[in-house]
């Protein structure tokens, strides 16, 4: 008999200056906190943040991310939590600073608040983080009993921050359904270990059909550092959609691609996670054979919002055959999502597919 498993976070706030309420909700997750950021991300939201926490006298500490989800630096932070003693952990910033977060909970099993200051993946909501070496080698999935129990993201925050982030989160985004399909046919498991809900699907469908008619209108408008209904429409796809759809759902060939580009060493790593699920997301298209013009609609609209669907673009133009190969070697390791796509690809198969994405682009006008 099927299990059917439906995860969620406790509770999503978003909305233009809503960072400025972050204290309000600490207090009920046990107070005292432990705030993550980088320096960058502390820089610009620190002081309101702080503001926000004294204002409801909420205690806290805080303490620079050094840039890798890695094991090292997770225990990094998790033994200077303990050494203070505080009750929550606060993440501010992206999508590696938020995974290390959900990490650092789960080590001192306490609750978690997500503060995305950008909306460039759909890591926020989910129960899992992505782990990589201190190289920023893809490593493993770690998986966690419960979603974070608060996810607070400010829309005004999100549209200051590059263009190229928000674009890249709504590649990020358009994998979301493109995968939950593969996962549904091939009958496998969504990423909370049952099979993909009725909602998941839903909820998946309705991200992608979010970006694609609001897609381009919020990326022009954020490119002016403004907030509009299909700015706030996007963030929500992007973030809360994207992030329920590909949890329960599933993941398949676009984010094991992308997990696979770490195994070339060069500029690619210079793109962000977005750039290169997007280029995943075509491959993952080329090797289910989907027709072409749905893959054209699809390189069309990435080039509109300046996500890269050649191999120059990727900066792998120069790379070789074998180094592909390597690639796909890494997208079809053990525990990687490529076999919720098909199980029989070879390291080869997918190799060719990167560069047929590449040679058809190129004839998209």
């Amino acid at each position: 008999m099927s299990k059917f498993i439906f995860s969620s976070p406790r509770k999503y706030v978003q909305g233009r200056g809503v960072i400025d309420e972050l204290g309000e909700y600490l207090p009920a997750l046990g107070g005292k906190s432990f705030l993550i950021a980088d320096e960058m991300v502390w820089s610009i939201v620190g002081e309101r943040v702080k503001c926000s926490l004294e204002k409801s006298n909420v205690e806290f500490h805080y303490e620079p991310f050094n840039g890798e989800a890695s094991s090292n630096e997770i225990t990094r932070l998790v033994n200077l939590a303990r050494k203070q003693g505080t009750n929550v952990v606060v993440g501010l910033g992206g999508g590696k600073t938020l995974d290390t977060v959900k990490a650092i909970a789960d080590e001192l099993q306490q609750c978690v608040a997500i503060v995305p200051t950008v909306a460039s993946t759909d890591a926020p909501c989910s129960a899992l983080s992505v782990i990589y070496t201190d190289e920023g080698v893809f490593d493993t999935y770690r998986f966690y009993n419960k979603n974070p129990d608060l996810v607070l993201i400010d829309t005004q925050v999100c549209a200051q921050a590059p263009v190229r982030l928000f674009a890249s989160g709504i590649a990020d985004g358009l994998a979301t359904y493109v995968e939950a399909q593969a996962v549904l046919r091939s009958h496998s498991s969504s990423m909370v270990g049952g099979a993909p809900t009725i909602a998941g699907m839903a909820i998946a469908e309705a991200c992608e059909k979010t970006l694609l008619t609001y897609g381009f209108s919020a990326y022009t408008a954020v490119e002016q550092n403004l907030v509009t209904p299909a700015v706030d429409a996007v963030v929500e796809a992007n973030t809360l959609l994207s992030g329920l759809g590909f949890e329960n759902a599933g993941l398949a060939g676009a984010h094991a691609i992308h997990n696979g580009f770490t195994a070339i060493k060069g500029d690619v790593h210079h793109l962000t996670h977005g750039e290169k699920v997007a280029y995943g997301t075509l491959t993952q298209m080329v090797l289910e054979q989907r027709p072409d013009d749905e893959i054209a609609k699809y390189v069309r609209f990435y080039r509109s919002i300046n996500m890269p669907t050649t191999l120059k673009e990727m900066h792998l133009d120069q790379e070789s055959y074998e180094n592909l190969v390597k690639v796909g070697a890494l997208a079809g390791g053990e525990g990687d999502t490529l076999g919720n796509l098909n199980p029989n690809l070879s390291p080869e198969d997918v190799a060719n597919a990167i560069l047929a994405v590449d040679a058809f682009s190129k004839t998209v006008k």
